[in-house]
């Protein structure tokens, strides 16, 4: 949980876009990042692969009112509504994109291109068609913000328990580059979100990162960043980090999606 997910870019600027925060370039450019490229497959109305400029404001042409951000995993199918096609392509990329206003949703497929030492990524979003029907698991940004409050406190006393902090440089330098990524959290929600879900987002993105921290395999010396030692002990801490995992990961998605619940509470 280290890294931004493509579709938390995706719905954070094309909402910026649907709600007039965002020029049409401008969001295109963010949600590309540092991928050589971005295009849309499958579009209504459109025989062929096209850019995300084009895509978004066909999909505000047919009617989207913004979009939702999923993160499911096996056995937690987190923001998914079906019908089963597009959860298991969802479920297979581990995120994906909803539209609100019409029964579609956007899974990416990330190509790697180019010679070695030169690699570069290209993503193509398939466009599906989804159910129309309550997203599975998704917390409002108040119950969100409550929730991690205490998935934080129960991260810290996992990982003090099993002296990740001390557990060598590999760890230290991982900690070390979320703080880095901390110091930018506010680029990665666009303009128009609510400063609340700029502070739950952060939130969640630290406790996802202890989490992978914990979970990292160790250094170069074979010490682990969790101390586990054995199956036993490594599938403890497993079991002990899952709860606060999918806290974090359901605060997130409340993260992304609260602009358009936002306006979906101030639409009569």
């Amino acid at each position: 949980m280290l890294n931004e997910h493509r579709s938390g870019r995706l719905t954070a600027w094309g909402n910026a876009l649907l709600a007039g925060f965002a020029a049409p370039d401008d969001a295109a450019h963010h949600i590309t990042g540092d991928d050589a490229v971005h295009r849309v497959a499958d579009l209504p109305g459109e025989s062929g692969p096209v850019g995300l400029t084009l895509a978004l404001g066909r999909l505000r042409a047919l009617g989207a009112t913004g979009l939702r951000l999923a993160l499911p995993v096996p056995g937690h199918p987190l923001g998914l509504s079906g019908p089963p096609e597009f959860n298991a392509r969802a479920m297979e990329a581990e995120e994906a994109v909803l539209v609100s206003g019409l029964p579609l949703g956007l899974v990416p497929e990330v190509f790697e291109a180019g010679p070695e030492g030169d690699v570069h990524a290209e993503v193509l979003w398939r466009c599906l068609p989804v159910r129309e029907a309550p997203a599975a698991d998704v917390p409002s940004l108040s119950e969100a913000e409550r929730e991690l409050a205490e998935a934080l406190r129960e991260a810290t006393e996992v990982l003090t328990r099993l002296d990740v902090a001390g557990s060598g440089p590999v760890a230290q330098a991982a900690l070390e580059a979320y703080r880095a990524r901390a110091e930018r959290g506010r680029e990665v929600l666009a303009p128009g979100y609510p400063p609340r879900a700029v502070r739950v987002l952060e939130l969640a993105q630290r406790v996802g990162a202890l989490v992978s921290i914990a979970y990292e395999p160790g250094d170069s010396e074979g010490r682990e960043h969790g101390g586990a030692v054995s199956a036993a002990e490594i599938t403890a801490r497993s079991a002990a980090l899952r709860p606060v995992e999918r806290t974090a990961r359901r605060a997130q998605v409340a993260a992304y999606n609260a602009m358009v619940e936002e306006r979906s509470r101030r639409r009569p």
